[in-house]
């Protein structure tokens, strides 16, 4: 094998194409102390969510893999949209992932905040894009920083499962990229929402596999 290509799921890449992105690694859904985690908490637990997120951080920095964090955010002008959907209705009446404005520093530990777990590799391989409004990156800059870094092959995780990282796949799937996704570095509002999320992903993702299995094929 010629230098700098990996095997991932069989499939050959070049290394200095792959990238990790991870979607809203945020306290509002997974801290005890935001106000989603009432409805992540069980899957949480059950697949040790944060505990691989963590693992992937830590993978990704030793081996000198840049993180992408799509993540969300928002303003007070955001409240005062004319019509929202029901994601971003449930969100803006809660006032989850929110910040004053965007020329303030986020308040340290809000739902806001980036988790305690993964601030330790947040260094300069790490590029924290523009905020993702609803579900998917189509409305921030995820993909322009991507293809700036020679990004071809994507390794997602993040929160939640059915929701943003299923949308962050489809659309950098659209895009050409290949997407490897990590089915317990998820988590999901509820049981059948994280199965729902793992269909899908079998069907649409290049490759699924577990934190486990990237760690030892990169």
């Amino acid at each position: 094998m010629a230098v700098n290509q990996i095997i991932l799921g069989g499939i050959m890449f070049n290394q200095k194409n792959v990238a990790f992105v991870i979607t809203d690694p945020q306290v509002e859904f997974l801290k005890s102390t935001g106000k989603g985690f009432g409805a992540t908490k069980d899957v949480l637990e059950k697949v040790n969510t944060i505990e691989n997120l963590t693992k992937l951080f830590a993978l990704a920095q030793e081996r000198g893999y840049k993180r992408f964090i799509s993540p969300h955010y928002f303003y007070p002008h955001d409240h005062k949209w004319q019509f929202k959907a029901a994601g971003e209705t449930m969100m803006i009446e809660n006032e989850m992932f929110w910040r004053d404005s965007q020329y303030s520093a986020i308040p340290e530990g809000s739902g806001a905040d980036m988790i305690e777990e993964i601030k330790p590799f947040l260094d300069e391989d790490t590029i924290v894009v523009n905020g993702h409004k609803i579900f998917g990156p189509e409305s921030n800059d995820l993909n322009l920083q991507l293809r700036k870094n020679g990004i071809d092959t994507v390794i997602l995780a993040g929160m939640n499962a059915n929701l943003c990282v299923d949308s962050h796949m489809r659309e950098l799937i659209e895009l050409g990229y290949n997407v490897i996704v990590v089915n317990d570095a998820v988590g999901a509002p509820g049981e059948e929402a994280y199965q729902a999320a793992l269909t899908n992903y079998g069907y649409i993702a290049n490759q699924v596999l577990t934190t486990e299995e990237v760690i030892a094929q990169l």
